[in-house]
Formats: structure tokens, C-alpha cells, sequence
């Protein structure tokens, strides 16, 4: 079996890209927007939320569970969804990197 490019990459290199795709659309932006405003809810709210179909939100729902930055618990023929804080303590934790780096080279330039 041949050896795939994302072999290169450290396992957190590579959990935080998944994380970034998952976030990269803007239906998944406005699917985390409202989980954030009413913190729980059922597919079908969320359905009633965005100008898509039903199919095409739950697909956005999927990757979003997949990537780790959401939890669904099953509640008879609906699925309750949440935000999972790991997932997105795993983004902050990157970007604060990041932001602690800004702050620390902000009087050098490139």
C-alpha cells in the first residue's frame, strides 16, 4: 500500500486541517452559529434555520460530527445536537499559538 501525502504530516497537523475543512463552508459557520445561540436543538430546527434542504443540512451535520465539532444523542426519531468542546478547544489552542506569536514579534517587522 503506497504511502498517502497526509503520512508527511504530524497527527495534530492533520486533525487540525480536518478541523479547518469542516469549518470552511459557510453553512457549517451558520450550523455552529446556531448551536452557539440556542446551545441545543434538533435536525429539523436547524433545517428551518438555513435556505437549504434537508439532505444537504444533514450532510453538513455529518461533517461536522465526523471533524469532532459536534455531538448528536439520538431522542426517539430526532437527533439533538450540540457543540463538543474538544474539537473546538483543539482551534483555540491553535490559534491562540499563533496570536501568542503575533503578540510577541508585534515591534519586529518582516
Amino acid at each position: 500500500m503506497g504511502i498517502t501525502k497526509s503520512d508527511y504530516f504530524t497527527d495534530q497537523q492533520n486533525e487540525l486541517a480536518i478541523l479547518a475543512k469542516a469549518i470552511g463552508h459557510p453553512a457549517r459557520i451558520a450550523i455552529i452559529e446556531y448551536l452557539l445561540k440556542v446551545d441545543s436543538c434538533i435536525c429539523g430546527d436547524i433545517v428551518n434555520e438555513l435556505p437549504l434542504a434537508q439532505p444537504t443540512v444533514s450532510q453538513h451535520l455529518k461533517e461536522l460530527k465526523n471533524a469532532g465539532l459536534i455531538k448528536g444523542n439520538v431522542d426517539g426519531v430526532s437527533i439533538c445536537y450540540c457543540l463538543n468542546e474538544i474539537g473546538f478547544d483543539k482551534i483555540k489552542d491553535f490559534f491562540q499559538k499563533i496570536n501568542n506569536h503575533l503578540n510577541d514579534k508585534r515591534k519586529q517587522c518582516c
